[in-house]
């Protein structure tokens, strides 16, 4: 028999500690980066600030922030910083954003632009097939007119582009 006065178990996720850490560690990495490349340009002040005089004022204020960063993860209590469940949400939209990403240089913006669109109402959405495809379509086409042929802004094309002429 179960009462209401037991406390459910938290769902299983990711601890926020070492999240936190990670984060912490990875912006020290960027900290030190911006620090070594502004000292080698020159981050004192001869007649003026150098070239890296700023940047390494900044990259400073960066590692310190990380530094705390660092030290509340120790102080602050342990606990779930995101459950598996809502983690698969992210990666259902994160996936089709990778995807589209990768594509862009071989094929171009605009079947990248196809195929995010096919793969991520497919994933996330419960569309029609139909509704899918003709998205797929339309909106391309639409942005290619837009772009390419009313503002002339030239976007990465693929072998499809380059097939038609453009």
């Amino acid at each position: 028999m179960s009462s209401s006065s037991e406390t459910e178990t938290p769902e299983p996720g990711i601890s926020r500690r070492p999240v936190e850490i990670a984060t912490a560690l990875l912006l020290i990495g960027l900290a030190g980066i911006v620090l070594y490349d502004s000292h080698g340009r020159g981050a004192g002040w001869d007649g003026g600030p150098q070239n890296g005089f700023f940047p390494a004022r900044v990259g400073w204020i960066f590692l310190a922030a990380s530094l705390f960063i660092l030290w509340q993860s120790f102080r602050r209590p342990d606990g779930v910083f995101v459950t598996y469940e809502q983690l698969r949400q992210v990666v259902r939209v994160l996936g089709p954003l990778v995807l589209f990403v990768a594509l862009i240089q071989p094929l171009g913006i605009y079947v990248a632009s196809a195929v995010f669109i096919i793969a991520f109402m497919a994933v996330v959405g419960t569309s029609r097939w139909w509704a899918i495809a003709l998205t797929a379509l339309l909106v391309p086409i639409v942005c290619f007119w837009v772009f390419e042929l009313q503002f002339r802004v030239p976007l990465p094309k693929g072998p499809l582009e380059a097939m038609l002429g453009y």
